[in-house]
């Protein structure tokens, strides 16, 4: 599809998460920039729990695309298909493209509007402050994380954590989750592994036990198996891109297989890594270089590779407010270094910077 009088080619991204908003951002004064997402806002993923315990964190966590994407056309909606030259919504909308950007990372149900997800947030942390115990299920990052905000900021609540895996965290070597366990036992939150709840079957705020214990608690916060965001590609001219897992395969280009003007970024890719935001954020930054390159009429054998994640065995988790679990390289420290790093400010003044806003 050639543009007539040098008119700017069309990219439109779909999903507005940790990749897609920094890849808008990034090509909204080279192209014809449309963003697809089901909300109004790109909400940073890092602070997401800390605003459960502190909602004026979430004002600045919670941006509205408009606010930093001034040159881009916003479209608030779910799509639903794509061809080789469209991309069509679920309120009869389509939208062609040049190239096309998949970031639709995991489903998760979030509220439309900012305002809404604001309010959300009010509400969980008035759950949290109002009931004495408190049931998290699922271990990975944000049920540790959680279980770490609630038990700095309120001692005094009993929090349980039940995980089905043998270790928490299990997307981080043995030593983080063991370092993580400790400083929660430390904190008082009784952590129960290798057991699931039913939480179909609750009285009374009696919650039991796939291996037949009991556990009291008012309220519970659920953090597990959220699915996938490419159910919606099955049907879709990209359904013979998606491994068995329904992820879209990738070359090193982050390319979608078959497809020359087609990228996958972020959490939906076949990329063995971490599925992490912070290595959505780097998808994003090699495939907006790559198609600034196409776009301003570079030769496709430039392209840069992606490399991988800078080092697909980073992580840090916080705990609380000012410690925190990482995983380098070579190295796992727990307490108030990588506290500094991440549990401060969440990296969300930098995530900031980096759109344009103040911190």
């Amino acid at each position: 599809m050639a543009n007539q009088g040098g008119e700017k080619k069309r990219v439109v991204i779909v999903g507005g998460g940790a990749a897609g908003s920094v890849i808008a951002h990034s090509l909204q004064l080279c192209a014809d920039v449309v963003l697809i997402d089901q909300k109004e806002y790109y909400e940073i993923p890092w602070g997401s729990l800390r605003a459960r315990v502190e909602p004026s964190f979430a004002e600045r966590t919670v941006i509205k695309h408009s606010d930093y994407l001034t040159n881009v056309q916003i479209v608030v909606a779910t799509a639903t298909n794509v061809t080789e030259s469209e991309v069509f919504t679920a309120d009869g909308h389509s939208f062609a493209y040049d190239y096309l950007v998949v970031a639709t990372g995991h489903k998760d149900s979030f509220p439309r509007t900012r305002s809404e997800r604001l309010s959300q947030y009010e509400s969980e942390f008035e759950k949290i402050k109002s009931h004495d115990s408190i049931l998290i299920v699922g271990g990975g990052p944000s049920g540790v994380e959680l279980a770490g905000e609630i038990s700095v900021d309120f001692p005094e609540k009993k929090v349980t954590l039940v995980h089905q895996g043998s270790r928490l965290l299990e997307f981080v070597g043995p030593k983080a989750s063991k370092k993580a366990l400790n400083w929660l036992i430390s904190k008082k939150v009784e952590v129960l592994l290798e057991q699931s709840v039913n939480l179909d079957n609750v009285s009374d705020g009696i919650y039991q036990t796939s291996s037949g214990e009991t556990i009291k608690a008012d309220c519970h916060f659920l953090f597990t198996g959220i699915p996938l965001g490419s159910s919606w590609l099955k049907e879709t001219v990209l359904k013979d891109s998606l491994d068995t897992n329904g992820r879209l395969i990738v070359d090193e280009h982050l390319r979608v297989r078959g497809h020359q003007n087609v990228f996958g970024i972020g959490d939906i890719t076949d990329i063995k890594e971490m599925k992490q935001g912070y290595i959505a954020h780097q998808h994003a930054q090699v495939v907006g270089k790559n198609l600034k390159q196409v776009l301003t009429g570079g030769k496709e054998h430039k392209l840069a590779p992606y490399k991988g994640a800078a080092s697909s065995e980073l992580a840090i988790v916080s705990l609380g407010r000012k410690e925190g679990v990482a995983q380098f390289p070579f190295i796992t420290i727990s307490g108030c270094i990588p506290g500094k790093i991440k549990s401060g400010d969440l990296f969300v003044g930098k995530t900031r910077k980096e759109l344009g806003l103040k911190p």
